[in-house]
């Protein structure tokens, strides 16, 4: 559902200056949108995102795929439930399937707007390892760390336009290349942490879940580079973080039934 954006955002007079602002302000953790304003970013993303996938047969419709959203969102609602977002009843936390097999990736909207390949989920060995996964993709959208790099790359101005309706031909490229955002040193290695810290905080789930994942796609990238793996941190730092993480919290070893995710998989 699209959402009204009527008094969202700043005055455009002061967009200009919050401009400037943004020039010299520090790279990370600083972010001049309100949540609102996440909120209504992400919803135009999200249903420019749905559109794009959809025009090209990829995006997999809840109407059709009932059961497998209720087992991908059996983990989500997991992970989100953790107890230590900060952003767990603002944002809509929604997720969708794209029908990709030959990517292994996932990413998440302004707003905690959430996109899972097939080819992520049929690549993992477990529940653990998705609810890893998913844990990174949510602390990026809860630590707001893609609305800020969104500013980075594009400017406030042309944000604010996005979401007042206008520049919709940045909202196509916006959408397109959300997949591939390219997030710091600094956003990666607090992603990676969160999602240990939501991991313990279900009570249910080893956290050092993502590390699985990391190991695996290492070992079989054969010269290629997953997505998870194209940014910094180099990977051996991340598992190593994560791990040392998970062990300083007391919760790698939980052990967790795989039939709802294998099931999952055999319906993709």
């Amino acid at each position: 559902m699209r959402r009204s954006f009527l008094t969202l955002f700043l005055p455009l007079a002061v967009v200009s200056v919050l401009t400037t602002a943004a020039v010299n302000a520090p790279r990370q953790g600083f972010n001049l949108f309100s949540i609102n304003q996440d909120i209504a970013l992400g919803a135009q993303v999200a249903h420019q995102t749905d559109s794009l996938y959809r025009a090209k047969g990829q995006l997999l419709e809840k109407s059709s795929n009932a059961r497998a959203y209720t087992l991908l969102n059996g983990v989500v609602k997991r992970v989100l439930d953790n107890g230590n977002l900060k952003y767990r009843t603002q944002f809509p936390w929604d997720v969708q399937i794209i029908k990709d097999d030959q990517i292994q990736n996932a990413f998440a909207t302004p707003g905690g707007h959430i996109y899972v390949f097939t080819g992520l989920i049929k690549f993992l060995d477990n529940e653990n390892q998705l609810a890893g996964v998913l844990g990174h993709e949510i602390a990026h959208a809860d630590r707001r760390h893609s609305t800020q790099m969104l500013q980075q790359q594009y400017g406030i101005s042309l944000l604010a336009g996005i979401v007042l309706g206008n520049n919709s031909n940045q909202l196509v490229q916006i959408a397109a290349g959300l997949g591939q955002l390219k997030f710091s040193r600094s956003y990666e290695t607090e992603a990676d942490k969160y999602s240990t810290i939501y991991l313990n905080g279900t009570r249910y789930y080893a956290c050092d879940g993502a590390a699985g994942f990391f190991i695996k796609a290492e070992k079989q990238s054969g010269g290629g580079t997953p997505e998870f793996l194209s940014t910094h941190p180099n990977p051996g730092s991340r598992i190593a973080n994560i791990q040392k993480s998970a062990q300083q919290l007391g919760c790698t070893n939980r052990n967790v039934s795989n039939a709802n995710f294998e099931e999952l998989k055999r319906l993709l």
